[in-house]
């Protein structure tokens, strides 16, 4: 390794974790922001002979990862959660049918890819705030640039000036574009869940029950961890269920025999999750909103062998 290159290692790398977490804010997809953050590393590195420290390295690489994620943004509409385009199912008993071609899923990603590598819990609770599948959704409402601003000032505290000046904009632009994302935000965020960390012991103890359940096919674990507003949604598909009898009566038909489902406890959007396979074949991924009262929400990614190997499971 060269000096040049040894030494574009040691001042870049320590941000590719955080780079990762924002190119997914704005993305919605795990995958792309993967991507994102390759070709700002690609970028960084054809550049790097004309950094000449104006700004800070991190605030160079945010600005090339902020630009590819908008570029990226062009050609392609928001991604949503089944809740997100439309009411309810209204019949547990019938399949979910699969949604017309063309929508945009959003996509979980592992909370060991992109949570601070800090011993400061303050940090790690303010970095999964931002990660979670309610809040991805929400921020997919917004215009891209309105995003961008909305994530460089409000979750990363970049002054305005510097945002401006990452976006080729003035810092009036900025201000008055931040104004309108949060408002933008307050009509589209759903009403705040008091959620618990996934590290808490009663988040660890649903997750654990809602596991159980599963393996043991046993309905009445499911029922005791759900709360009465539960909902389940199927990404993938334009299926979701509200209210804990609805949404017990749909997993009566998916939940088989003692022994079909085998699951594995991780981490998604800094949300407690859990890898699924049924019959030794991969599936997919629940991840679960939890709060003190039980589990609210289920959204299921049925992602098969690649999201199952994503989160560590062969």
């Amino acid at each position: 390794m060269t000096e040049r290159s040894d030494e574009f290692v040691r001042g870049t790398e320590p941000f590719r974790r955080e780079l990762l977490a924002h190119c997914y804010r704005m993305l919605g997809s795990a995958d792309e922001a993967e991507d994102a953050v390759q070709e700002t590393y690609l970028r960084a590195w054809r550049s790097y002979g004309a950094f000449e420290g104006r700004s800070s390295v991190r605030s160079w690489l945010y600005r090339i990862a902020t630009n590819a994620c908008l570029t990226a943004l062009e050609q392609r509409g928001r991604r949503a959660l089944p809740s997100g385009l439309g009411g309810p199912a209204e019949n547990p008993d019938a399949p979910p049918g699969p949604a017309e071609p063309g929508i945009g899923w959003l996509e979980p990603v592992p909370d060991a890819l992109v949570t601070p590598e800090s011993e400061d819990p303050v940090v790690i609770v303010a970095a999964r705030e931002w990660l979670r599948l309610a809040v991805i959704a929400s921020l997919q409402y917004l215009p891209a640039r309105q995003r961008a601003v909305l994530l460089l000032r409000e979750v990363l505290g970049f002054p305005a000036a510097e945002v401006a000046s990452m976006l080729g904009t003035s810092t009036a632009a900025v201000k008055s574009t931040l104004q309108r994302a949060r408002a933008r935000l307050a009509e589209v965020a759903p009403v705040p869940e008091r959620v618990i960390e996934p590290t808490e012991p009663r988040a660890r103890e649903l997750l654990s029950q809602y596991i159980a359940g599963f393996e043991n096919a046993d309905t009445t674990a499911l029922e005791k961890a759900l709360r009465a507003d539960a909902a389940i949604e199927m990404v993938g598909t334009r299926t979701w269920f509200s209210g804990r009898a609805t949404c017990l009566r749909y997993l009566a038909h998916v939940i088989g025999s003692p022994g079909d489902w085998r699951m594995a406890p991780t981490l998604a959007n800094g949300q407690p999750a859990a890898v699924a396979s049924y019959r030794d074949s991969a599936y997919g991924l629940g991840v679960l909103t939890v709060t003190a009262a039980g589990i609210a929400r289920i959204t299921v990614f049925g992602g098969g062998p690649d999201l199952a190997a994503s989160f560590g499971l062969a």
